[in-house]
This record gives C-alpha cells, structure tokens and sequence, in this order.
C-alpha cells in the first residue's frame, strides 16, 4: 500500500526514534508499504519517519544510481540491486575523506543541494529477518544510508547546509509547510492552512 509521506515540517521528522523488537506488530507489512511507497515516489531511500513512524527502520534501493553518468563501472557494479531494509541501525564508524553530492528528500520535495559526508561506514543493524549484521559501506550507497540513518536521528539534509544556504531555502521550505509543493505522489503537509 502506497502510504502519504510526511512533509517538511512534521514533528515526527524531528523525533530520534524508538528501537523496535522482532514481534513489532505487522512489521513485514510495514516494510512492504515502504518499498511500496518508496518506488512510488522513485527515491532511493525512505526512512519510517517519513511515513509517520518514529521507529528506527529505513530502506534503501541504490539501482536507479547505477544508470548515472556519473558513477564508473565498478561503482556501477555496486549501485545495481543493492536493496536493504536497515532496522535498529547504528554507525560505528565513519570514516574517509569528506566529500559533497547533491543531494534531495521525499520529504523536502524540488529541494536540492550539495551535502557533505564521509565516504565509508560501518553499520550494525538487523535485516527484515531479524538476523544482526555488521557491514562496511563506501560512495554512494554509503551516503544513502548515512541519509536514511539521520532521518532515524531527527535529522533532515537541510540541516547540514550553511546558514546561507539555509535562507536561499527558506521560502521553498515554508511552501512545503504550507502544503504548497506538488510533488507526483501523495504527501502530508504540516500546515495546512484551512479557509
């Protein structure tokens, strides 16, 4: 089921959110509908927040990264059919050099900018069975999940950005609030003015 995704704005976006436990109540559902949702809207990533859920769940799906122009082969190689569901996620380490990309989220739509991250991590975290992993990632599918892994945080891209920055956004961001963005899947506004 395609389910609205939480726009700029929401509280549950600013939440650091809840472990969960392997009985949490119709949890292959809920990954479902995110995937679901997720492909609806073409992202790359969706976190449970973004669908207005304050539990540490995110999603992730590179292969739409691995047509860029922008990626070498083996990166390429990489990117295609990496497909991950991180639960109860955390970053042991992050490492490398610092580098910036573009980035933009389902839940700040037509927002778009260079955000900086380190190039490698390493994640402890349980898949949809459950099973306790520990991985190592570098470039992109690396910077997805560190994404994902701030929405579970309370953190949104747009708080990496400069103070400047910030205020060249500003209007695009009060739009979104305001229910004004139009984005082509469904989406919960935080202010809504009614008339």
């Amino acid at each position: 089921m395609i389910l609205p995704i939480y726009g700029y704005g929401e509280a549950v976006l600013r939440k650091v959110c809840d472990d969960i436990s392997q009985d949490y109540p119709n949890l292959q559902e809920t990954l479902s509908n995110m995937y679901d949702t997720m492909y609806h809207a073409c992202g790359v990533g969706l976190a449970a927040p973004q669908v207005g859920l304050p539990i540490r769940i995110f999603i992730v799906d590179t292969t739409p990264f691995a047509d860029s122009d922008e990626v070498s082969k083996e990166e390429a190689a990489q990117l295609k059919d990496f497909k991950q569901t991180f639960i109860n996620a955390k970053i042991l380490k992050e490492e490398g050099e610092i580098w910036g990309f573009n980035e933009g989220c389902l839940s700040i739509p037509d927002v778009r900018e260079d955000v900086y991250r380190h190039e490698k991590i390493t994640i402890e975290y349980f898949d949809e069975e459950f099973n306790k992993k520990t991985e190592t990632y570098d470039g992109l599918i690396a910077r997805v999940i560190q994404h994902e892994y701030d929405h579970i945080e309370g953190i949104l891209f747009t708080d990496h950005l400069s103070m400047l920055k910030k205020k060249l956004v500003g209007k695009k961001l009060q739009n979104i609030m305001e229910g004004k963005a139009r984005p082509d899947y469904r989406m919960k506004f935080a202010n809504i003015k009614v008339k």
